[in-house]
């Protein structure tokens, strides 16, 4: 592996390590106004929610590494205390991207970028009616992290008011990642689109606690054809399927085809079993995928 020490780096350089490692992170479109009242809008991908109670989003405009001057969000914001937060769809990439030129201070970008401003309900700053998720903040605190080129400038925010576009929602009543259509940021002129096989789930632990890695068989554990990630899958089960399981799913014709060989090709049969697991374990079948792959203990 390159290693490195970032205090003996160029700015730069280490900036691009960063933003190029630490990714996709989403992007937070602000819009603010100035003491005079004049709109502004930029995007930001130093950003995250960091509390539900009390709703609290952090984003950070950073001062400029060349020049080491602010940029106009920062100002506004310390100047007035509001900014609304408008997350990035795919269908408004290119604007927001537009949005991103360093215009002069004075200039509106909501009409240079296209995109339409609309009143907000409990602040000053408008929101950008293209955005499908606009979140109104009071701004709690701001946090200078230095005062060189590079340096953040965490904007604590607070949601104050929440808008969805209607059809953004699932059945479930939440969003739905496929209907967000949102995009992210990686490293220099790299992004991602949350859509399509892009997105997929991942069951949440919850209340059950994982067997973990190291209670797994050692020859499936050290098996050359089952991935970490399939391991990781297995490892989440709460304990192993008991023998009787395991016994009655080998008398299904579908594994007993197989099993009959193990006796003449045990090595073989054994990798064949394995790659049945793994296709099993990306599927999600977790359970079928146990019993196939100690279907051998159950013959022995």
């Amino acid at each position: 592996m390159k290693s490195f020490t970032p205090s003996e780096m160029e700015t730069p350089q280490l900036h691009g390590l960063l933003l190029s490692a630490i990714a996709p992170r989403p992007i937070a479109f602000v819009s603010t106004i100035d003491a005079d009242g004049n709109p502004n809008l930029a995007p930001f991908s130093f950003f995250n929610v960091f509390s539900a109670n009390p709703p609290i989003a952090i984003f950070s405009p950073a001062r400029r590494v060349k020049g080491n001057t602010t940029k106009h969000t920062l100002d506004n914001v310390e100047a007035t205390k509001e900014c609304v937060i408008n997350v990035v769809s795919y269908d408004m990439l290119h604007q927001m991207n537009l949005a991103s030129c360093e215009f002069d201070t004075g200039v509106n970008e909501f009409e240079k970028s296209g995109l339409s401003a609309i009143p907000s309900e409990v602040i000053k700053p408008f929101r950008v009616k293209e955005a499908p998720v606009q979140f109104e903040c009071k701004v709690r605190e701001v946090i200078h992290l230095g005062e060189n080129g590079g340096a953040g400038n965490l904007v604590v925010s607070e949601v104050v008011r929440m808008h969805f576009r209607d059809d953004v929602f699932g059945e479930d009543g939440n969003p739905d990642p496929q209907k967000l259509d949102l995009v992210s940021r990686m490293g220099q002129n790299w992004y991602c689109r949350a859509h399509g096989e892009a997105v997929f789930e991942v069951p949440k632990p919850g209340r059950v606690v994982g067997m973990g890695v190291d209670a797994i068989p050692d020859n499936i554990r050290n098996s050359s054809v089952l991935t970490g990630n399939d391991l990781g899958r297995l490892g989440m089960s709460p304990e192993l399927p008991s023998d009787e399981e395991v016994c009655a799913y080998y008398q299904q014709p579908k594994v007993k085809g197989l099993l009959e060989e193990y006796s003449l090709k045990p090595e073989q049969v054994t990798r064949i079993l394995h790659k049945e697991a793994h296709r099993l374990l990306e599927a999600g079948n977790t359970e079928e995928a146990w019993k196939l792959l100690l279907t051998p203990n159950c013959i022995k």
